[in-house]
């Protein structure tokens, strides 16, 4: 985009004369924009989605597109015995309770009804099996049967269309304008061309994204992962953060991310950590494990990054490599030649670049029945031939962002809260505590697609009640 505004809050009563309007704006077309979006107009409401790539895509369209959510009724009709306590304590288990216990239930119970009616508007969910990420106790989690984020953004902008929402493309936010009383009476967006054009809004829903894909913010805010592969969508660049603070609005978390210790390199894809789940491990350039890997891939990251190289080796066999096949994002990186294979231990340590004595006093230990010294049990030995994928750690979302109360409605430092600002998604504060480690699986679309459920609920009560 030319000459890319910075972003800024422009104070005043009104819009420029001849404005159009719009009951609901909302900034940012991803998972949570366009959730938001349907909601809003099944309850017949109208409604702008400024986005600004040319399509909605966002950190989404990257990841699997899992989300977790409880008592749905595709879980109900497959059996499962889940509940929305149990989800609630699952991520505030893994968030070592520093989660915000209002937003973990607020979008626990949104994500149900979401997940139910987009299921009802034709979206073919279907509940990942064979295996469990770490920290959830039950199978929860929602996918398309193509198990890839973009597949879920479609799905989600076809129903938008098909309900009458209006999506705007290459539209890139940049002003707030806002009057002395700190209520929202539209935005400015530049196009393309430079130009900014005007809309006002009687509701401002940010729904943009948080800020890793800007490197000052994350030198600031996320020094431990300053270094690290950004992973996620470059839109991700602290908008909502910028705004927040020039107009004097509490933050929450704003260390806690979501990493990865799993990020293929130098081919650039995700390797899921199911095979991890089923008895894989990662080793360094050493030949050496270095951590308990069940522990959770967001929180690997940095263990990864603090190897020789800020690079490991997930190593794995026949059975795994049949698992891992079922997943796009893997079979994209196979086919882009990050797969090796050896028949013996001394062969993997040639690919791995270590002493074949110290990788097989390793693998010595990946054995059933045995609980190693950090703390890992293994139910299954790994057999040969080895398949071996090299990776580093990535950043690929914040979880940190704007307070928002139980309606997703944006907190000022004083404690009081906007009448007509909302954020949710990404620009809010998420539900994964402090750092790395507190996030659960799941946690960026729980708080995606439930936060943009729930905060358009509110929106839409409010104005059928004007």
């Amino acid at each position: 985009m030319k000459n890319q505004k910075a972003p800024q809050i422009v104070r005043a009563e009104t819009m420029p004369d001849g404005t159009p309007e719009v009951p609901v704006c909302i900034v940012g077309g991803g998972s949570c924009g366009l959730t938001a979006a349907i909601a809003l107009r099944k309850a017949g409401i109208d409604v702008l989605v400024l986005e600004r790539d040319e399509s909605g895509t966002g950190s989404s369209a990257l990841s699997s597109g899992f989300i977790p959510a409880a008592e749905t009724r595709l879980q109900k009709s497959l059996g499962i015995e889940d509940s929305h306590q149990l989800l609630i304590d699952d991520v505030m288990n893994k968030a070592h309770g520093q989660a915000p216990l209002h937003l973990v239930k607020a979008y626990v119970l949104s994500a149900t009804e979401a997940i139910d009616e987009l299921e009802k508007m034709g979206l073919p969910f279907e509940i990942v099996d064979g295996f469990l990420y770490p920290g959830h106790t039950v199978r929860r989690m929602h996918t398309m049967p193509e198990k890839t984020g973009s597949t879920l953004m479609t799905r989600l902008a076809q129903v938008a269309n098909d309900l009458g929402a209006d999506i705007l493309g290459q539209s890139l936010v940049c002003e707030l304008w806002v009057n002395a009383q700190d209520h929202v009476v539209g935005v400015g967006y530049q196009r393309p061309d430079g130009a900014v054009e005007y809309l006002s809004c009687d509701y401002l829903l940010l729904a943009c994204n948080g800020f890793g894909g800007n490197s000052e913010m994350v030198k600031e805010l996320l020094p431990e992962m300053a270094n690290a592969v950004f992973a996620g969508h470059q839109g991700n660049d602290g908008t909502a953060i910028q705004w927040g603070r020039q107009l004097g609005l509490q933050m929450g978390d704003l260390d806690a991310y979501q990493g990865h210790g799993s990020w293929v390199t130098p081919q650039g894809a995700l390797m899921t950590w199911a095979f991890i789940m089923e008895g894989g491990v990662q080793v360094n350039a050493l030949g050496k494990r270095f951590n308990d890997e069940t522990g959770g891939y967001s929180e690997a990251a940095v263990h990864v990054l603090s190897q020789p190289g800020s690079i490991a080796w997930n190593i794995f066999d026949a059975p795994l490599l049949e698992l891992l096949r079922s997943f796009p994002d893997f079979r994209d990186a196979e086919a882009a030649g990050a797969l090796r294979t050896a028949i013996t231990v001394e062969d993997l340590a040639a690919i791995v670049g270590c002493d074949p004595a110290t990788l097989k006093a390793t693998l010595d230990e990946v054995r059933a029945g045995h609980t190693d010294s950090m703390g890992r049990s293994f139910t299954r030995s790994l057999q040969g031939p080895y398949h071996a994928i090299k990776v580093t750690g990535a950043l690929f979302h914040t979880q940190g962002g704007l307070e928002v109360d139980a309606q997703c409605r944006v907190v000022k430092t004083n404690g009081q809260t906007l009448s007509n600002l909302y954020a949710a998604g990404g620009a809010a504060r998420g539900v994964s505590g402090r750092g790395a480690d507190g996030y659960l699986a799941g946690n960026g679309l729980l708080s995606a697609v439930g936060g943009g459920w729930l905060a358009a609920q509110d929106i839409a009560k409010k104005l059928h009640a004007a």
